[in-house]
Parts: C-alpha cells; structure tokens; sequence
C-alpha cells in the first residue's frame, strides 16, 4: 500500500486517493465543479429534451438543405395561401401550405432559423465578451474604476434593450444580420457585467488568490488563470438564458419592421403573415412555432445549467 505523506509519480494527492481504507474499500477522487455538474445534467430530462431541440434547431440553421431543397425566395401564385396544408406529406413544400406570395412556409420556416440562431448566439458572445471585461475589471481594480464603470452600466441600464436596438437600428439604411447584432449587443451587456463583478469580488478574496499574489504572481496572470475559470459558471448559466431573450427581441425587431430587411427570417414571415392571418393563421402560427420553441429550450437549457452548477438548488 502506498503512503501518502511518501510522494509518487501521481504525486501525494493522488496517492491518498488510491489508499485503501481498513473495510476494504477505496477513496474515491474528488470531482470538480464541472463534473459535478455534468452528472447532474445526465440525470435530469428537462436537459436532454432541450439539447435534442436545440441540436435541430443548430441544424436547421448550419445546413438547411438537409430538411428541404425548395427555394425558400421561390413564389408561385398557383399555391394559394387559401389551400389547406398537406400534413401528411412530410418534409415537402405544401407541408404547412404557402404564405400569400405562394412560397412554401415549410422551406421558409427551415431557412427562417438560420438568422434568428446567428444573432441570438452572435449578440449573446458580444455581450459575454463586453460584460465580462468590464465586470472583472469593476470587481478586480474596485475602487475609481468600478465607480466609473458600475455607474456606466447603471445609464445602459436605464435604456430598455428593444427600445435601444429600434433607435439605434434607425440610423442605418439597410439592415442585416450585423447591424442587428451590434444594436442588440450594444445595449444587452449589462447583466453579464453585474454577474461578472460580484462573482470577481468574491473570488478576489479567495485564499488561493491570496497565495498566487504573494508567490509573485502578476494581475494578469491572477486573473487569466486563477479568478476566471472560477467566475464562468454563473456567467455561462446567464448567457445561456440570455440567449432565447435576444433570439426573441429580434423576431419583434423585424416584427415591427425596423430588423431584418430582405432575410428569409421568423420575424419578418410572422410579421407578413398579418394580412392573411384570418384566412390562414396556419401561416403565421408555424414560424410563430418554432420562435417560441426554440426561445423555450434556450430558456429550459439555462434553467437546468443553472440548477446543477449551483450545489444549493440540487
């Protein structure tokens, strides 16, 4: 049996793990916080249930000719929005039955994916990456700077998100992918900085932060390798939920007119689907669908995420 005040290749720690005890039976290794975590996301179905959504809902996005071959930009007039959908021909243009340009809602709803998940996960990277630098530096510095700083979160506070994007998205003239992203993640950064500086300030204070700066370590290196893997966890679990709020406000952005212009997009067909819609609510409620099922497993997704990296909701 291996003593474990002798060191070994595995080193000390991992000696004593492998020691038997007097019963017979061994010390388990600890688990991290990340394994923990996994494990607990193994056993819980609302995880699994929003991960297979999501996966479809990526694939839809990344390659959209697996699902349909039908141009989603093709109109027929012969394929009246007044024509009742085919349900039993799955996976074929008249499966949901035609908008009033007689384009299939089937294929736009497939092609209408891939700008609402590029922004949602576009704007929601801008705005971990933003919120994150300033809420570390707010909560490492502290002092002038977190003043500075947590005032100028406090003023983008005060500006709602969909009000903020419709004014900022006025000034351009044609509007893509990327300028809804910028206004989007111009004005959603906050709560992740929030997030970030109380989870900083906690960290800070943490024995072996302590250590690391008086082993000379600098304030790079401090952060980068010691306070941020430890303030990812409610970051991640932020973003995560935040993601399905901005997949939504930027269907309501095209909605009203003022987002996408010219893009095959959930917001854009439910907002045309308004003139038809007592005629054929199937036209709008299919792409209304999937919006809403897509923002709910981002939603249930983040719940979950939440619940197993936090030990006191278990």
């Amino acid at each position: 049996m291996l003593n474990p005040v002798q060191s070994s290749e595995a080193g000390p720690v991992s000696a004593a793990a492998e020691a038997p005890l007097p019963g017979g039976s061994e010390i388990t290794k600890a688990r991290s916080l990340g394994q923990d975590a996994w494990r607990e996301l193994r056993s819980n179905p609302i995880f699994w249930v929003s991960a297979v959504l999501l996966v479809l809902f990526l694939l839809m996005a990344a390659v959209p000719s697996l699902f349909t071959s039908t141009d989603p930009g093709h109109a027929d007039l012969r394929n009246h929005y007044l024509g009742k959908p085919e349900w039993g021909h799955f996976f074929q243009p008249d499966w949901f039955g035609y908008n009033g340009q007689g384009q299939s809602v089937y294929a736009r709803t497939i092609y209408g994916a891939r700008a609402s998940v590029i922004i949602g996960f576009c704007v929601t990277l801008g705005v971990t990456l933003v919120g994150g630098v300033i809420g570390m530096f707010a909560g490492y510095f502290g002092g002038l700077l977190d003043t500075l700083l947590s005032r100028l979160t406090d003023i983008f506070f005060g500006i709602p998100l969909l009000l903020g994007g419709m004014v900022l998205l006025q000034a351009f003239t044609h509007r893509t992918i990327w300028t809804v992203v910028l206004a989007l993640a111009t004005f959603g950064w906050m709560p992740l900085a929030r997030v970030m500086r109380g989870a900083v300030i906690t960290q800070k204070q943490a024995d072996f932060v302590t250590a690391a700066r008086a082993l000379g370590a600098g304030t790079t290196r401090i952060l980068l390798r010691h306070i941020l893997p430890n303030t990812l966890a409610p970051v991640i679990v932020v973003a995560t939920i935040a993601l399905g709020g901005f997949v939504s406000t930027e269907a309501t952005l095209s909605y009203l007119g003022i987002g996408l212009q010219s893009t095959v997009s959930w917001g854009v067909d439910i907002s045309d689907a308004q003139n038809v819609l007592r005629d054929a609510p199937h036209v709008l409620l299919v792409p209304a669908s999937f919006l809403s099922l897509t923002v709910l497993s981002f939603i249930l997704l983040g719940d979950a995420v939440r619940d197993a990296f936090d030990p006191k909701l278990r």
